[in-house]
């Protein structure tokens, strides 16, 4: 036992003097090890006989402990001085706002669907949705379109290959006026509405592609006429571009859903590479653009909605969700969109804490 206390006091000696963790490890390993001097002393208790197995243990044990407690011990001196040490050599300014953290963001596309909601609803509609995998009936027969309209062709719509229970065609819907058909169905008139969605039609560049967004609005009511269109066309885009100077000029057109029917045209100038709505399309430097068609509803499509024709008359518009995102907020591509690319959405991108509204403002400003 004299060589387990000699070997002890030698032990406590090194482990104080030990100066860093690497030094206190060896230390360690050296005593308590699975070949440590004190693991070492432990087997020898199953050569001894009971008696002195009885008395050899306790102090033993007792070495292996208070061997133990000087390493734990030095260990939390060591830690303790590394940190302070740290503390001493570096400096944190709590006052700087923490690091950012990866957040979502709001996809343009979805920002101006809500900035169009807020300013329709100020103007008295209601937000209308319906399915995207629409018949042929509610898309094309309804609206006002025989079997022989190209917008039926196969190389515009993408049709199922089967059809529903009561023979009819199936498609993905090519715009949003299926929407307006099943709400007229529904409700009747007086009606007042808007009808965000995706369309899909068989067309891919940089302007077009095979999915898109588009926003329909409806109004049907008694004395409705083309200066009721006018005036609410034109409230939308100044609330929508943040500008006054708004100017918009309808063009004569035809669609098979309205009757007369219009283009909408929108004055703008060029800036750089970019086009800046805004301004009258005849003044120097400026020009038109078109945003889209308009019209009076046909009275056939009120009667397909089981809408009394010589009783009611209203207006209808479309618009590009995906078009007026472009002009707005500067994309030149619209392929982009739909990329997926997280550097994109950074860069347009919208905080989802900054909800459109019209006393804060609907949108960023470009």
């Amino acid at each position: 036992m004299t060589e387990l206390t000699d070997q002890k006091q030698a032990a406590l000696a090194a482990i104080s003097a030990a100066t860093n963790l690497d030094a206190l490890e060896e230390q360690r390993v050296g005593a308590l090890g699975k070949k440590g001097w004190v693991s070492l002393a432990l087997k020898t208790l199953g050569q001894m006989s009971p008696d002195e197995r009885k008395e050899a243990a306790p102090a033993i044990q007792a070495v292996r402990g208070e061997v133990a407690e000087a390493i734990d011990a030095k260990k939390a001196e060591l830690e303790t001085a590394a940190l302070e040490a740290q503390f001493a050599s570096e400096t944190i300014d709590l006052t700087l706002p923490a690091p950012d953290q990866p957040k979502g963001s709001i996809h343009p596309v979805s920002q101006v669907m809500d900035e169009l909601a807020e300013i329709f609803a100020d103007l008295g509609f209601s937000v209308a949705t319906g399915p995207e995998i629409e018949d042929d009936w509610h898309n094309f027969t309804a609206l006002n379109m025989d079997e022989s309209h190209p917008a039926r062709a196969m190389h515009d719509t993408f049709y199922f290959p089967d059809k529903a229970e009561d023979g009819a065609s199936m498609l993905l819907r090519t715009h949003t006026s299926p929407v307006q058909i099943r709400s007229m169905k529904a409700q009747g008139a007086p009606i007042r509405l808007i009808a965000p969605g995706r369309v899909y039609r068989s067309d891919s560049d940089a302007t077009h592609t095979p999915m898109f967004h588009q926003v329909e609005g409806l109004v049907v009511d008694e004395d409705i006429h083309l200066g009721h269109l006018k005036w609410t066309l034109e409230t939308f885009f100044k609330a929508f571009f943040e500008r006054e100077d708004i100017v918009l000029r309808l063009r004569p057109s035809y669609f098979p859903f309205t009757e007369p029917s219009v283009e909408v045209d929108v004055g703008y100038s060029n800036e750089g590479d970019r086009r800046v709505v805004g301004g009258h399309g005849d003044a120097p430097g400026h020009d038109w653009m078109e945003l889209g068609g308009s019209g009076m509803v046909n009275a056939r499509v009120l009667e397909f909605a089981g809408i009394d024709a010589d009783k009611y008359q209203g207006f209808a518009f479309g618009l590009g969700i995906d078009r007026i995102a472009m002009l707005k907020y500067g994309m030149n591509d619209l392929r982009a969109f739909f990329d997926g690319d997280p550097r994109w959405l950074n860069h347009y991108g919208f905080s989802p804490y900054d909800q459109p509204t019209l006393s804060a403002g609907v949108g960023v400003r470009p």
